[in-house]
C-alpha cells in the first residue's frame, strides 16, 4: 500500500465524516427551529437523540479520516470502522428520525442494529489502535 491510497482514503473519510456532521447540524436546527411546535417532548427527545449520535460518529469518521492518512494504521479496520459508523449513522440514527417524525412504532426494531454498527466500529478502532501498537514494538 502506497500512501498515495492512503491519502486518497483519508480525504473520503474526512469527506464523509464532514458531510455527515454537516447533515446533523442542520437537521438539529430543523429539529430546534421546526420541529418543537410540531412533535411533543418524547419525539422531539428521540429526534435530538440521533442528531447526537451523528456528530459523535461523524467526528470519529473525522478522526478516522486523520488515521488513514497514517501509514501505520492497519487500513483493513480503518474501512471497517468506516462502513460500521456509517452503517450505523444510517440505521441508528435514520431509523430514530422517521420514528420521530412519523411515529411508526416498529422502525424502533431497527435502532438496536445500527447500534451494534457503532459498537462494531469502536472495536474496529481499537483493533486498529492494537495493531499499530503492535507494529511499533517489534
Amino acid at each position: 500500500m502506497n500512501l498515495f491510497e492512503n491519502s486518497r482514503m483519508s480525504r473520503w473519510v474526512i469527506a464523509l465524516g464532514a458531510g455527515f456532521a454537516m447533515l446533523a447540524v442542520m437537521s438539529g436546527a430543523f429539529g430546534a427551529h421546526r420541529l418543537k411546535q410540531v412533535l411533543d417532548g418524547y419525539h422531539l427527545g428521540i429526534f435530538e437523540t440521533a442528531v447526537r449520535y451523528q456528530m459523535y460518529h461523524a467526528i470519529a469518521l473525522l478522526c478516522i479520516g486523520v488515521m488513514a492518512a497514517m501509514p501505520q494504521f492497519p487500513r483493513r479496520w480503518l474501512v471497517f470502522a468506516t462502513i460500521a459508523f456509517a452503517l450505523g449513522i444510517a440505521l441508528f440514527s435514520g431509523s430514530l428520525y422517521l420514528l420521530a417524525l412519523s411515529g411508526s412504532k416498529w422502525l424502533g426494531a431497527i435502532t438496536p442494529l445500527g447500534g451494534v454498527a457503532f459498537i462494531l466500529g469502536w472495536l474496529a478502532l481499537i483493533v486498529a489502535m492494537l495493531k499499530r501498537a503492535a507494529s511499533t514494538i517489534r
